[in-house]
């Protein structure tokens, strides 16, 4: 059995994305990684920080991102399917730029693997998540935000990235990757292993840097940079008061860049917030008053939330 690990990224270290680290995390139960990496602006090195990972495991494509398909985001899915498709593995493990995986949950996922390898009827992992917000201490456990994502999907042409790369569909004919028709939903099981989204960790300044980006690649560059323009040059994380703390560790490769973390005094630790600005989805009542129902239910999804997956609930 063999695993392949795959990701795409573009100018990951200018917009402080944790690339590095997120490839080196899984590296270890790999057998490859590939990494398509886009052609980024001049002042940034993620190609050069990546190669410097110096493994002969990694394997880097350089490519372009045509600004055809930045529009809803089709763009990360065209990219995530370059790399998946020089993927050799049976099984292939994706991960985003800014996913990380604590190094607890390697054995768990390789025996997993190697557990259902034989059973076709399953064509993907699906994985928890721990979303942080804001610095390294705290995350959301909110209404809408994704509680699982699928991760690992079996090496099969007609599995592809979907939509703007969130999750992966099985294609009976593919066009477009952000078509419905023509397509289903993947026949999934659970691994007991979480994938740590560290997203919304940034320095706030970089945070909005980040947002421009990723807008950029869902509205169009000529809405995003209309936008910005008006736009705070730093985000407003909001009240942290309010957020969940995080009791748990952190993996081992993420020690160096949350050693580094300067930003606290840019942050509301209060329960208020301190200004003006717009409240962030899980600050609505709405979304307050289901989070509140979802969790004393003890509901593992979200109410009314999409699903993406079949979950196999007999694996």
């Amino acid at each position: 059995m063999k695993i392949s690990g795959f990701s795409f990224v573009r100018n990951g270290v200018k917009l402080y994305y944790p690339v590095v680290e997120s490839i080196r995390s899984i590296l270890p139960i790999c057998d490859e990684f590939i990494v398509a990496v886009g052609e980024g602006d001049p002042d940034d090195t993620t190609r050069e920080e990546i190669a410097a990972i110096d493994s002969p495991k990694v394997k880097i494509i350089d490519t372009e991102w045509d600004e055809l398909y930045w529009k809803g985001g089709a763009i990360n899915a065209l990219q995530t399917d370059i790399a998946l498709n020089e993927c050799s593995g049976d099984w292939c493990f994706y991960l985003q730029a800014d996913e990380v995986v604590h190094e607890k949950y390697l054995p768990v996922i390789r025996n997993r693997c190697e557990e259902l390898f034989s059973d076709t009827e399953v064509e993907g992992l699906l994985f928890g998540y721990t979303h942080f917000w804001g610095d390294y201490n705290h995350h959301q456990i909110s209404h809408g935000w994704y509680p699982n994502e699928i991760r690992i999907v079996r090496n099969l042409p007609e599995i592809h990235s979907w939509e703007s790369a969130q999750s992966f569909r099985y294609f009976y004919e593919y066009e477009h990757p952000q078509q419905e028709a023509n397509t289903r939903k993947l026949k999934v099981a659970n691994v007991a292993a979480e994938i740590y989204h560290y997203g919304w960790v940034r320095p706030p300044h970089l945070m909005q840097r980040k947002n421009k980006a990723l807008d950029s690649v869902h509205w169009g560059r000529e809405r995003a940079e209309s936008h910005y323009e008006k736009a705070a040059q730093s985000f407003d994380y909001g009240p942290l008061g309010n957020i969940p703390e995080f009791t748990g560790t952190h993996p081992e490769v993420m020690q160096e860049r949350i050693s580094e973390f300067d930003w606290g005094d840019r942050l509301n630790y209060g329960k208020s917030r301190q200004n003006s600005a717009p409240k962030h989805k899980h600050e609505k009542l709405k979304y307050r008053i289901l989070t509140a129902i979802e969790r004393i239910l003890g509901l593992e999804e979200p109410l009314f939330g999409f699903k993406n997956y079949i979950l196999l609930k007999d694996r």
